[in-house]
């Protein structure tokens, strides 16, 4: 009894340990979520306030810094006056898709803003374009003009190898044919030869 009665104990103790190692996960996420979203309203409130943007927009540039302080480019985003004005900044009533890529959820506006992107190496810096997508006042979409872009030579390469194996197929192809072709030319010369051998011997006859 005491054999069987082992396991069980060990199959509770790590059952125990695992959901402890998983709220200890939740307790240590759960304050930089709260930071993070603190942050974002933060900054949200100090545009709207100061900036005098509109709520949505200043929602958009809140997000697009948030999101190009984690790009291995930038640290933070700035904000000057001029990027809420009408000519760097937009809301426009959209009723569609967002994009046609992956991003084709259905938005009722695409709110877009500008900034200026203060680079990590402490070079000059880029002008950046935010554009969100909202339902209502919630995001469901997001894109912006990223220097640096995920590497796209994985998916290159598949076109690429299919046209080559293409090529190589009709190439193999032709060899097939041209192979069948000269199988066909040494059965001929091969049923000549014979026949040619024969007529000698009827003549000996």
């Amino acid at each position: 009894m005491d054999c069987t009665n082992v396991p069980r104990r060990l199959l509770r103790l790590v059952g125990r340990l695992a959901t402890f190692a998983a709220s200890l996960s939740l307790v240590c996420t759960a304050p930089a979520l709260a930071d993070q979203l603190e942050q974002h309203n933060d900054l949200v409130n100090r545009l709207v306030n100061e900036m005098h943007a509109d709520p949505l927009v200043a929602d958009c540039a809140a997000h697009g810094n948030f999101v190009a302080s984690t790009s291995t480019a930038f640290d933070h985003v700035e904000f000057p006056p001029s990027s809420f004005d009408s000519a760097h900044a937009s809301i426009t009533p959209w009723n569609d898709s967002f994009d046609e890529g992956k991003q084709r959820v259905k938005v009722d506006n695409i709110v877009t803003v500008e900034g200026l992107g203060i680079r990590q190496s402490g070079g000059n810096a880029a002008d950046l374009k935010f554009r969100c997508g909202y339902v209502g006042t919630q995001m469901l979409a997001f894109s912006w003009n990223d220097p640096v872009p995920p590497a796209r030579a994985r998916s290159s390469e598949p076109s690429q190898s299919r046209a080559t194996s293409g090529k190589h197929r009709g190439v193999k192809g032709k060899q097939a044919a041209s192979g069948k072709g000269t199988k066909k030319e040494s059965s001929q010369s091969a049923s000549s030869k014979s026949s040619s051998k024969k007529a000698p011997a009827k003549k000996k006859h």
